[in-house]
C-alpha cells in the first residue's frame, strides 16, 4: 500500500522539489536574449579584462547594475567551465541565488509568523517556499543569469533578520543590514530602499518592534547598506568619474512616468505574483484584526512599498516585479491556513489541470518533433525552426516520465490539508518546467541562440577588421557576438570600413548605400523580426 505524503511534508522533500525546480533548464543551452546574455557577456569580460569594479557589455560600460551579481557569475564561470561551457556554469548562480532564496524564505516564515507548534512552523515555511517556487514568473526567469535573483534571496534573507529583531537586535540589525547591502550591490537600490522602509514602518508601529531596543537594530540596519552604497560610489569614482557620475544620476532620478509603470506592474504582477498575490491579499484580510503585529504588517508594508519604488525607479521590465516576491510570498504562507473548503480546492484543481494539460502538450509536441506524428503538429514544428531535426534521447525522456511518477503521486496521494494545494502548484510548475527543459530545450536553443549569427558573421570578416560600427543593434544582440564571435561595433561609421545592421527580414532598411558591398545577410532560424547585414566600404575611409 502506498503511503499517503502529509502536510507539512519532510524537509527532503522540499529540497528535492527545490532543486527539480532549479536545475532544469539551467545548464545546456546557449546565452538567451535579453537579460541572460547581457550578465553573462559581463561576466566573461570581468575574468577577460581582469577589470572587476565597472561591469561592460562588448567593451561598453553597462551602469544598470552594480556588479556583485556580476562577480558571482564570473566567479562559478571559472570555476566550473572545464566541465560545462562558461555561459552554463555562470548561471550557477543563478541556480545559487534561488535555493538560498527559498532557504532563507523558509526560516523567515518558520521564525517569524508566531506558529505555536513545531509542526505549524514548519508548515508556515513550508508554504511560504513553495509560493515562491510556485510563482510563474519565476519559471523562466530563475534559469537566467539576472541580478535580480541575487536581490531576491537578499531580501528573503533580510526578512529573516527583521523577524529576530526583538531578540537579537544589534546581530539581527547588522545581518539585515548586511542583507540590504547585498540587494543593492546587486541590482541597485529598489530593493534595500523598499526593505528599509518597511524596517523604519514596522518599528513605529509594530509593539513587539517599537521598544528602547530598537535603536540597536535600526543603526547598523540602516548604516550598513549606506556604507555599501558609498563604498561601491567611491570606488567606482576613483576608477572613473566620468562613470560614477551617470551611475548616480540614473539611480536617484523617476524613469517615466509614475502612473503609467504602476499600471504596468499591477497588471505584470497578476500573472508574475500568481499565486501568491491573492493568497496575501486574504491573509491581509484574514489576519486584519492583527494588522499591527510584524507578521502581518512587515510584509505588508514591504510589498507596497517594493510596488512603489519599480514603478517610480524600474524601467517597465517584468523582472522588476521579483521585488514583491518575498514579501508576497511571506503573506501567503498565513493565507493559506485561513483558505476556506471552496478556494483551496478551486485552486488545487486549477493547478492539477492546467499542469497536467500543458505538460500533456509538451509530450504531444517532442513526439512529433521525434517521430512526424501528429503530422500537422510536426509541421508546425518544422516551420518555427527551420532546418532543426529533433533526435530521440532516452535520458531526458526518462528524467520527465520520473517528474510525471513524482507529480501524479502528489496528485493521488498527498493528504487533505488546507496547504495541499499549494504544495501540489509547485509540485505543477517543476513539472511543467523541467519536462520542458528536457524535451523541448534542443528545440528552443536551436531559435534563440545568437551562436550561428556570430559565427556566420565572423566568418564574413577578416582577421583583423579594424573597427566595425553598428546601427540599430540592441544591446543583447550587441552581448552575444562579443560573446560568441568577438564582434564588437562603435557608433563612428564614418571612420570604419565595415558595418553591421540590424534589421528587418522584409525589407533592408538603414543600407548605407553607394560605395558599400554586403558580405553577409544573416538571421536565426524561423525569426521573422531581426536579420543582421554586414556590409564593407569598397574606398578607405
Amino acid at each position: 500500500m502506498i503511503r499517503r505524503l502529509a502536510f507539512p511534508p519532510p524537509r527532503a522533500v522540499l529540497v528535492a522539489l527545490a532543486a527539480l525546480f532549479v536545475f532544469p533548464g539551467l545548464a545546456h543551452h546557449d546565452p538567451w536574449k535579453a537579460f541572460d546574455v547581457v550578465a553573462i557577456e559581463i561576466a566573461r569580460e570581468m575574468l577577460a579584462s581582469g577589470d572587476w569594479l565597472l561591469p561592460r557589455v562588448a567593451g561598453e560600460p553597462w551602469l544598470e547594475d552594480p556588479p556583485l551579481y556580476h562577480w558571482l557569475a564570473a566567479l562559478f564561470g571559472a570555476a566550473f567551465a572545464g566541465p560545462l561551457a562558461f555561459h552554463d556554469a555562470a548561471r550557477l548562480a543563478s541556480g545559487a541565488c534561488v535555493l538560498l532564496a527559498f532557504w532563507f524564505l523558509y526560516l523567515a516564515a518558520r521564525h517569524g509568523v508566531g506558529a505555536r507548534t513545531r509542526a505549524d512552523a514548519r508548515a508556515a515555511g513550508a508554504c511560504a517556499m513553495l509560493a515562491l517556487a510556485g510563482s510563474i514568473g519565476l519559471i523562466v526567469h530563475a534559469h537566467e543569469a539576472v541580478p535580480e535573483l541575487a536581490a531576491l534571496a537578499a531580501s528573503c534573507a533580510a526578512f529573516l533578520f527583521l523577524f529576530r529583531a526583538p531578540h537579537r537586535p544589534l546581530a539581527a540589525g547588522a545581518a539585515f543590514g548586511a542583507a540590504l547591502a547585498v540587494a543593492f550591490l546587486s541590482a541597485g537600490v529598489v530593493v534595500p530602499l523598499a526593505l528599509a522602509a518597511a524596517a523604519l514602518a514596522s518599528h513605529a508601529v509594530c509593539d513587539e518592534l517599537r521598544t528602547r531596543r530598537a535603536g540597536a537594530f535600526l543603526l547598523p540596519a540602516l548604516a550598513l547598506p549606506a556604507l555599501a552604497a558609498g563604498l561601491w560610489a567611491l570606488a567606482l569614482w576613483s576608477r572613473a568619474p566620468e562613470h560614477a557620475a551617470a551611475w548616480w544620476s540614473e539611480a536617484v532620478r523617476a524613469r517615466g512616468d509614475f502612473g503609467a509603470a504602476l499600471r504596468y506592474f499591477l497588471v505584470t504582477a497578476s500573472w508574475f505574483a500568481w499565486p501568491a498575490w491573492p493568497l496575501a491579499l486574504w491573509a491581509a484580510w484574514a489576519l486584519r484584526r492583527e494588522w499591527r503585529t510584524a507578521r502581518v504588517f512587515a510584509p505588508l508594508a514591504a510589498a507596497v512599498a517594493a510596488l512603489a519604488a519599480i514603478a517610480w525607479h524600474g524601467a517597465m521590465r517584468d523582472i522588476h516585479a521579483a521585488a514583491l516576491l518575498a514579501p508576497l510570498a511571506l503573506l501567503a504562507a498565513q493565507g493559506v491556513p485561513q483558505l476556506r473548503r471552496g478556494a483551496a480546492a478551486a485552486l488545487d484543481w486549477l493547478g492539477i489541470m492546467t499542469f497536467g494539460f500543458f505538460t500533456a502538450l509538451v509530450w504531444l509536441g517532442y513526439v512529433a518533433m521525434t517521430s512526424g506524428w501528429p503530422p500537422r503538429i510536426a509541421r508546425n514544428f518544422a516551420k518555427t525552426a527551420p532546418g532543426f531535426a529533433a533526435q530521440f534521447d532516452w535520458l531526458p525522456v526518462l528524467f520527465a516520465l520520473a517528474l510525471a511518477l513524482g507529480w501524479l503521486y502528489l496528485v493521488l496521494f498527498a493528504a487533505p490539508s488546507p496547504a495541499r494545494a499549494l504544495l501540489r502548484w509547485a509540485a505543477g510548475v517543476a513539472l511543467l518546467w523541467g519536462t520542458f527543459a528536457m524535451l523541448w530545450m534542443p528545440w528552443a536553443d536551436y531559435q534563440k541562440s545568437y551562436r550561428a549569427v556570430a559565427l556566420q558573421l565572423r566568418a564574413s570578416l577578416p582577421a583583423a577588421p579594424g573597427c566595425i560600427a553598428g546601427r540599430d543593434l540592441g544591446l543583447p544582440q550587441r552581448a552575444a557576438l562579443s560573446y560568441h564571435a568577438g564582434i564588437r561595433t562603435v557608433a563612428a561609421p564614418a571612420e570604419c570600413r565595415y558595418l553591421l545592421v540590424q534589421g528587418r527580414p522584409q525589407h533592408e532598411a538603414g543600407a548605407p548605400g553607394p560605395g558599400w558591398t554586403k558580405l553577409a545577410d544573416v538571421g536565426r532560424p524561423g525569426d521573422k523580426s531581426e536579420r543582421y547585414r554586414l556590409y564593407r566600404r569598397e574606398i578607405e575611409p
